[in-house]
């Protein structure tokens, strides 16, 4: 141990002499990579409850109910909207991942094959690090209904929208594509209809469907694929299991360990 009393100089005297040289600071500003990527959530946001969940795509579907009642025309925009925010949260995509997707980012998943052309979403758009293209990964398909809901869209619902002759997945009935402003007012119309808890925002889609899928059983690294994660530890701070989920993971545990006490011990 080294005397408090003694001269930092000293050791590196010592070092010279023992090893004929002494401690040097090897990295620097100069020669190390800075993470540059922000964590991407904040402490405040959460996931949806999935009763939440359930009532805010209610809600949604229940709009275009509505504004075709009155024999409007807005119920195909209010329809787009309904299935963007269910695809959005089927696949755990980002804001601007979902607003890029074109009707080609789906593809078949051979393994998969009951999710016929949408088993994979071929996400072209992700997040990027500074300096950088954006980021690419497939999603595959794990719901039922999130194909079907893709397949009523293609098929039946999108061929009558006003720029249905371009690529966009989700066009405008302004533009080839819906704009991230017309996602956020939508987004929140909805959310403050209902009255839930107002840090609910887009990206709270994408931490129910890690969530969801962490709850369900889903294997970890799956999960942390799915969400195009490069850290598990990024995927960790998007799970936010519901006390009940805890709960019953505790007394599977505990239900585990009295079992495995109370097995008889098998003799050669």
């Amino acid at each position: 141990m080294a005397r408090t009393s003694e001269p930092a100089y000293g050791w590196a005297a010592e070092c010279e002499r023992r090893f004929g040289t002494h401690p040097i600071q090897v990295c620097h500003e100069w020669n190390t990579a800075v993470h540059m990527q922000e964590c991407e959530a904040e402490s405040p946001k959460r996931a949806f409850t999935r009763d939440e969940l359930q009532a805010f795509f209610d809600h949604a579907d229940d709009e275009v109910s509505r504004v075709r009642g009155r024999g409007r025309k807005g119920w195909l925009p209010a329809f787009r909207d309904a299935m963007l925010f269910k695809t959005a949260y089927a696949y755990g995509l980002r804001r601007n991942e979902t607003r890029m997707l074109d009707v080609a980012d789906f593809g078949r998943n051979p393994e998969g094959a009951e999710f016929g052309e949408y088993g994979v979403c071929y996400v072209r758009h992700g997040k990027a690090k500074k300096g950088s293209p954006p980021k690419r990964r497939s999603v595959l398909t794990v719901w039922d209904w999130s194909a079907e809901i893709l397949d009523q869209w293609v098929s039946e619902v999108r061929p009558a929208m006003r720029h249905a002759d371009g690529p966009a997945l989700w066009p405008s009935e302004r533009g080839r594509r819906v704009g991230l402003q017309r996602l956020d007012s939508r987004f929140a119309a909805y959310r403050d209809d209902l009255a839930l808890d107002p840090v609910l925002d887009f990206h709270s889609l994408r931490r129910s469907y890690v969530t969801h899928l962490i709850e369900d059983g889903w294997d970890a690294l799956f999960v942390q694929q799915q969400a195009g994660h490069d850290h598990a530890s990024t995927t960790s701070i998007y799970t936010c299991v519901s006390s009940d989920f805890r709960t019953r993971t505790l007394r599977r545990a505990l239900d585990g360990t009295v079992e495995a006490a109370l097995r008889p011990v098998r003799r050669a």
